[in-house]
C-alpha cells in the first residue's frame, strides 16, 4: 500500500498544473506569480517556496513535460543487440516525446520568451540539454565496444537530435505543423538511422572501429 501523496507534493503538483494551464494560454510574459497561485488556488507565498521565479517554475515544467512524454526508459548499450535495432528504439522515443502535444505547446511559449530574454533561454537549454545526454551515454558506449568510428561523439549526438527534429519538432513549433504520424515517424527514424549508420558504421582498416576524437 502506498502512502498517500503529502500536502506540500499536492499543492506542488496543482502549482504546475496551474502554471502549465496559465502559460499555455497566456504566454509568458503575461502569467505571473499571482495568477498560478490563483489559480492553484495556494498562497503566492507557497508559489515562491516552490519556486524562486517564474524561470524557475518554467524550466521544471519543461523538464516535467520532457520526462512525462518520452515515457521511456534511457536504453542501454549492449554489445550483443544490433546497432541498427538499438537505435531504432532509441530514437523512436525519442522522437515520440518531441511530439508530444503538451511539449510544443510550452516550446512554442519558451521560444517567445526566449526572444525578449537570451539569458532565460539559455537556462531553458540547459535544463533540457540535461535530458538528451542519454543518447551521447549510449554512443560513447558504442565507441568503447568498437561499434562506430569517424567523428566526434558529442557532433554525432547533435547530428541525430537535429535530424530528428528538422521533421519532428521544428516545424510543429515554428510553423504550426501537426504533429507527425506514427508511419511518419517510423520513416523518419528509418531513414535517420540508415543516414548515420552509412557514415559512422564501418570497418576500420587499422584495427578496431572507434568514434574519433
Amino acid at each position: 500500500m502506498t502512502d498517500a501523496p503529502r500536502l506540500t507534493d499536492r499543492k506542488r503538483d496543482a502549482i504546475l498544473a496551474a502554471a502549465i494551464a496559465e502559460f499555455r494560454a497566456n504566454g509568458f510574459e503575461a502569467t505571473s506569480m499571482d495568477r498560478i497561485a490563483t489559480r492553484a488556488e495556494v498562497s503566492k507565498r507557497t508559489v515562491y517556496n516552490h519556486f524562486p521565479s517564474k524561470e524557475v517554475l518554467f524550466a521544471d515544467i519543461l523538464v516535467q513535460l520532457w520526462n512525462v512524454s518520452a515515457s521511456e526508459r534511457e536504453l542501454a548499450y549492449r554489445s550483443d543487440v544490433p546497432l541498427r535495432d538499438q537505435l531504432r528504439e532509441l530514437l523512436a522515443a525519442k522522437l515520440r516525446m518531441l511530439n508530444d502535444t503538451h511539449l510544443l505547446d510550452l516550446a512554442r511559449v519558451a521560444i517567445a520568451a526566449a526572444i525578449h530574454s537570451p539569458e532565460r533561454a539559455q537556462n531553458m537549454v540547459a535544463r533540457l540539454g540535461e535530458k538528451e545526454e542519454g543518447l551521447l551515454v549510449w554512443l560513447r558506449a558504442a565507441q568503447d565496444d568498437g561499434k562506430l568510428r569517424g567523428a566526434d561523439p558529442v557532433f554525432a549526438a547533435q547530428q541525430l537530435h537535429g535530424m530528428l527534429k528538422t521533421f519532428g519538432f521544428w516545424p510543429q513549433v515554428t510553423m504550426g505543423e501537426a504533429p507527425l504520424s506514427a508511419g511518419r515517424q517510423e520513416h523518419i527514424v528509418a531513414a535517420t538511422i540508415d543516414m548515420f549508420l552509412a557514415r559512422y558504421d564501418r570497418p576500420d582498416p587499422d584495427g578496431p572501429g572507434r568514434l574519433d576524437t
